[in-house]
């Protein structure tokens, strides 16, 4: 219903903002990799949204992409996600380290988020496994991340023909400060005595 805001910051509350558009102040829920975004307050401000409507409340979400706003949309599909753990995830996370933890299946990068136990990671990780956590972000999970020399080993698995669950299980265990060329090496040799 409201899918994009354009207006003047009046104010900055974190997680919440008030926007100025043409004399009607919206209340906006907003994760702190767009509130550390935004602009001075004065300064005119475009948000993507998400507007939800409930029985005791009408809530407006904000982002300050459409990546962060699928994100939002495809976490808030998991059962027992709701808007407030949504936001606090994209909170603790990027997009491409939710994509990630998702591809690696890293129960433990997802509980460093405040108000994620071990059953919700887990959950959610089933849930999104083998998805794209934001639409319009690549057509592979691991293609969605920032570049890493891990996420270059394992998109040089893939390539190869594995699998991303493969790929990402031969990366797992690879030591932090080596090469890529001798981390490719490490990670087939680790395929190579898994068959």
């Amino acid at each position: 219903m409201i899918g994009k805001l354009t207006g003047t910051l009046a104010a900055k509350n974190p997680p919440q903002i008030l926007v100025d558009v043409n004399g009607v102040g919206y209340e906006v829920d907003v994760p702190m990799s767009t509130f550390y975004a935004l602009p001075a307050s004065g300064e005119r401000v475009q948000l993507m949204t998400h507007y939800v409507v409930r029985e005791d409340a009408h809530l407006l979400f904000g982002f300050a992409t459409n990546e962060e706003r699928a994100a939002f949309r495809q976490l808030i599909k998991v059962t027992g996600i709701g808007p407030k753990v949504a936001l606090a995830v994209l909170s603790g996370l990027t997009v491409a380290e939710l994509n990630q933890a998702v591809v690696l299946q890293d129960v433990k990068r997802l509980t460093r988020v405040p108000g994620i136990g071990t059953k919700t990671a887990e959950r959610l990780l089933l849930e999104l496994k083998g998805k794209v956590v934001a639409a319009g972000a690549g057509g592979a999970g691991v293609s969605a991340m920032v570049s890493s020399p891990e996420n270059d080993v394992v998109n040089a698995l893939l390539a190869l023909g594995y699998n991303e669950k493969e790929a990402a299980s031969a990366c797992r265990d690879l030591p932090k400060d080596l090469a890529i060329n001798d981390a490719i090496r490490a990670a087939l040799k680790a395929l190579s005595k898994a068959k």
